[in-house]
C-alpha cells in the first residue's frame, strides 16, 4: 500500500431527474432546499452513504474494507471488538485507546477516509477524516413537487370494510423535475500520515474517486428518480500542504446554462467551462 502524499481538491457534477436525491425529514421528505435561493441542497452525509455502499459491494469480503457506519450496525458493539484485539489487550490503560483508535481505522474503510466519533462506549477515540465534502447545490433553483398516487390494494381488513371492497390506498410522492448539483471536496494527506493519522492509503483514495463515478449505478430507486455522475475534476497538488487555494481552484470550474429562456431539464442544457490558463505550478488538473 503506498502513502497519501499529495493534497486534492474536487469537483463533483451530478444530476437528477423527476427525483428526490435528498428528503428532508424535518419537511415531509420533501427535496432539500435553501429557502432564501430556492436551490437543491444534497447533504454531505447522504453522499458519503452512497459511497459506503459502494464499497461493501465492490470489496466485500477484503480485508480492512469494512464499513463502521451502515446498515443496523450496534458501533458501541464494533468499538468494543476492537478493545478485543490482542494489540490493543497488550498494552496499559493509558495506551489502550490510541491502540483501539489503530484497530479502527485499519479494519474500516470509512473511519480511515472519513473520519468517526468513536468515544460512545469503550473509548476509541475520535478520528478526523482526510477526506471531507461539502454540502452540494444545485446550480439553478429547483422546484419541488408532489403528486399524488394511488395503490389499488389496502394494508387492513379493517380497511377493506371502510371502503366497501374498493381497495385503494392513496399517497405522495415528492420529486423536482431536473437539477444539476456541485460538490465539492477535499482531501488532506497529513490527516493520513504519522502516528496520529488515520494511514489511508493512495488505493483508498482511488476506490473513493471510483465510487463517486460509479455509486449511483447501484444506488436506484423509485424515489430517486434517474440519479447521474457527470463530472469528476480533480486538482492534485504537488505537495501535502499543497500548492494553491482551493477556492481559487474551484473558480475554475463554470457551469453556464445554455439557453435562459426556458428551464434546464437534462445535463445537455448546461456548458462546463474549464479554465486551464495559468494553472499555479505544482497543480495537475485531471477529469474523469
Amino acid at each position: 500500500m503506498s502513502e497519501l502524499k499529495n493534497r486534492y481538491d474536487f469537483v463533483f457534477l451530478f444530476d437528477v431527474q423527476d427525483g428526490n436525491p435528498n428528503g428532508d425529514p424535518d419537511a415531509g421528505n420533501l427535496p432539500r432546499i435553501d429557502p432564501e435561493t430556492g436551490q437543491g441542497i444534497v447533504t454531505d452525509v447522504c453522499l458519503k452513504r452512497k459511497i459506503r455502499n459502494y464499497v461493501l459491494i465492490s470489496r466485500p469480503s477484503d480485508k480492512g474494507y469494512d464499513i463502521f457506519v451502515k446498515e443496523k450496525a450496534v458501533l458501541n458493539n464494533l468499538i468494543a471488538e476492537a478493545h478485543q484485539d490482542e494489540e490493543v489487550r497488550s498494552k496499559n490503560k493509558a495506551e489502550r485507546t490510541d491502540a483501539a483508535r489503530k484497530v479502527m481505522c485499519r479494519r474500516f474503510f470509512d473511519v480511515r477516509c472519513f473520519g468517526a466519533v468513536m468515544s460512545t462506549g469503550e473509548n476509541a477515540g475520535q478520528v478526523r477524516g482526510p477526506v471531507q465534502l461539502t454540502f452540494s447545490r444545485s446550480v439553478d433553483p429547483v422546484v419541488p413537487l408532489e403528486h399524488s398516487i394511488t395503490r389499488m390494494a389496502v394494508a387492513t381488513p379493517e380497511e377493506a370494510l371502510e371502503q366497501e371492497g374498493d381497495n385503494r390506498t392513496m399517497g405522495r410522492k415528492s420529486t423536482i423535475p431536473y437539477g444539476l448539483y456541485v460538490c465539492r471536496g477535499f482531501v488532506s494527506p497529513s490527516l493520513a500520515l504519522g502516528e496520529r493519522g488515520t494511514g489511508m492509503t493512495a488505493e483508498d483514495l482511488e476506490l473513493i474517486w471510483d465510487s463517486f463515478m460509479q455509486m449511483f449505478e447501484h444506488d436506484h430507486s423509485a424515489a430517486r428518480g434517474l440519479m447521474s455522475s457527470r463530472k469528476l475534476y480533480i486538482f492534485r497538488h504537488a505537495s501535502h500542504l499543497g500548492n494553491g487555494s482551493a477556492h481559487q481552484l474551484f473558480d475554475r470550474i463554470q457551469i453556464r446554462r445554455k439557453e435562459d429562456s426556458k428551464p434546464a431539464r437534462s445535463f445537455s442544457d448546461y456548458q462546463v467551462v474549464v479554465n486551464r490558463e495559468n494553472m499555479p505550478g505544482g497543480i495537475e488538473l485531471m477529469e474523469r
